[in-house]
C-alpha cells in the first residue's frame, strides 16, 4: 500500500528536480531553447530598461523647481522677518512674485557659498527674478532699506522714542501721541493692578517697550511700531511664564514685579547684581517698611521734566527728596508709581526670582559697578568708605 504523503513528496520530489537521461537529443534541444529564451530575456529587459531611462528624463522635468529667468521686472518692496529659514524667505518672496518658487529660491541660496547669510529687514527687489539674482540682491547691503534699530536695556520710553525717531525719521511727537493708549498697543488692563495697596498707577507705557534689535519695515507708523514692542514684551515674559510665577511664588502682582525689574535694571552695574537689588527692593518695601532711598528714581522724575541725569553722588538733596515727584523713593515708603525704564529679560527674571536675602543695603564698590549688599547698617557704611576708596563717587 502506498502512503499518500510518500507519493506527494515524490510528485514534489519529480517537479521539483529534472530527471537526466543520458544519451538522449532531449537534453540538446532543451539548451537549444533555454539559450534562445535567455536572448530574449535579455532583449526585453535591454528594451524595457532604455524605456525607463528615456521615460524617467522625460518625467524628470516635471520635477525642476519652476524658476523665472534673468534679473526682474518691476520694482518691488520686500520685507524679511527676523529669524526666518531659507523656506521662511522663499515663501515670501513667492507670495511677492519676486521668484517663481521656493524650491528654486532654496536651491539657489544653497549653491551660494554666503546663502545662509542673508538677513532680516526691507529690501529692493524686483518682481519675477530668478532665484540666484534674488539670491544675489539679497546679500547686496545697497538692496536692503532698514538696518536694526536696537533698543537697550534701561533705556526709559522718551529716550526710546528718540532712538526710534532718528531710525525711521517718524517724529517723536507721533511715538508720544500713540503711547497714550496703551491698551490699543496690547496692554491689558490687570498689568496695572497693585497688590500693596497703594493706588493704582497712571496708566503708561514706561516698562513694556522690550529692549531688543528690532527690524522694522518702513511702511509702519508709531503706533504699529510701539506694538510690535509691546508684542515683543508680551512674548518674552509669556515664555519666562512670568505672570504665573510671580503671582504663586511672590506677595506682589506683575506690575509690582515689572516696577522692580525697571528699578534693578537702573541701579545694578552689572548683569549677575539683577536679582540681588530686585530682593533689596522687595525687602525694603514689604518686609522692613523704609523707603527704598533708590537715587534712579530722582534721575527718572528729572528726565520727564526735561533735566539731565546726574550720577548719584551729583543729585543735590532737593533733587533726591522732591515732595513733587510722584516717583520720591527718598521719604516715600514702598514702591515707586510705575516703572521708570524698559527692563531686559536678565532684569525680569531678577525680579521674578530673586534669591533668598535678607539685604537692605548695596552700594557699588568699584568702578567696574560691582555692588556689595549687606543687612547690616555699619557694615554699609564700611561699605561706602571702601567705595570711595576704590574711586567711585560717592563721597565729598
Amino acid at each position: 500500500m502506498i502512503d499518500e504523503l510518500d507519493l506527494a513528496f515524490d510528485e514534489h520530489a519529480e517537479r521539483g528536480r529534472p530527471r537526466h537521461r543520458r544519451g538522449t537529443r532531449g537534453g540538446k534541444k532543451g539548451s537549444g531553447k533555454s539559450g534562445i529564451a535567455f536572448l530574449m530575456a535579455f532583449i526585453l529587459l535591454a528594451v524595457l530598461g532604455g524605456g525607463v531611462f528615456f521615460g524617467y528624463n522625460k518625467v524628470k522635468g516635471f520635477f525642476v523647481a519652476a524658476d523665472y529667468d534673468g534679473p526682474g521686472t518691476t520694482p518691488v518692496q520686500v520685507t524679511i522677518e527676523k529669524n526666518s529659514t531659507l523656506t521662511e524667505i522663499g515663501n515670501t518672496l513667492v507670495d511677492s512674485d519676486v521668484v517663481k518658487s521656493t524650491k528654486a529660491f532654496v536651491n539657489a541660496a544653497d549653491a551660494n557659498p554666503k546663502g545662509k547669510n542673508i538677513q532680516s529687514g526691507t529690501y529692493n527687489l524686483r518682481k519675477q527674478m530668478s532665484a540666484k539674482n534674488a539670491v544675489t540682491a539679497l546679500l547686496d547691503p545697497k538692496a536692503r532699506i532698514t538696518s536694526g534699530v536696537t533698543i537697550k536695556e534701561g533705556q526709559t520710553a522718551l529716550q526710546i522714542y528718540a532712538t526710534l525717531s532718528k531710525a525711521t525719521k517718524i517724529p517723536i511727537a507721533d511715538f508720544q501721541e500713540a503711547a497714550k493708549e496703551p491698551k490699543a498697543l496690547g496692554i491689558q488692563d490687570f498689568w496695572y493692578n497693585r497688590r500693596d495697596k497703594k493706588p493704582a498707577a497712571t496708566k503708561s507705557i514706561e516698562g513694556f517697550l522690550f529692549p531688543d534689535t528690532y527690524e522694522f519695515d518702513p511702511k509702519l507708523t508709531a503706533q504699529q511700531i510701539l506694538e510690535t514692542m509691546v508684542q515683543r514684551f508680551m512674548s518674552v515674559t509669556t515664555d519666562m511664564g512670568f505672570v504665573d510665577n510671580v503671582q504663586k511664588n511672590l506677595s506682589v502682582s506683575p506690575y509690582e514685579a515689572l516696577i522692580t525689574a525697571s528699578l534693578a535694571q537702573a541701579e545694578a552695574g552689572v548683569p549677575e547684581d539683577l536679582p540681588k537689588v530686585a530682593r533689596v527692593a522687595y525687602n525694603r518695601a514689604y518686609k522692613a517698611n523704609m523707603p527704598l532711598e533708590f537715587d534712579v528714581t530722582a534721575n527718572y522724575w528729572l528726565e520727564l521734566n526735561g533735566k539731565a541725569a546726574k550720577h548719584s553722588g551729583k543729585l543735590t538733596a532737593a533733587e533726591i527728596d522732591d515732595p513733587k515727584n510722584p516717583y520720591n523713593t527718598k521719604s516715600k515708603r514702598g514702591l515707586p508709581l510705575g516703572p521708570i525704564d524698559s527692563p531686559g529679560k536678565a532684569a525680569l527674571e531678577g525680579a521674578m526670582t530673586p534669591p533668598a536675602a535678607g539685604w537692605l543695603y548695596f552700594v557699588a564698590i568699584d568702578k567696574q559697578g560691582h555692588s556689595v549688599f549687606t543687612e547690616d547698617y555699619a557694615q554699609h557704611q564700611r561699605n561706602i568708605t571702601k567705595a570711595c576708596q576704590n574711586g567711585v563717587p560717592l563721597c565729598g
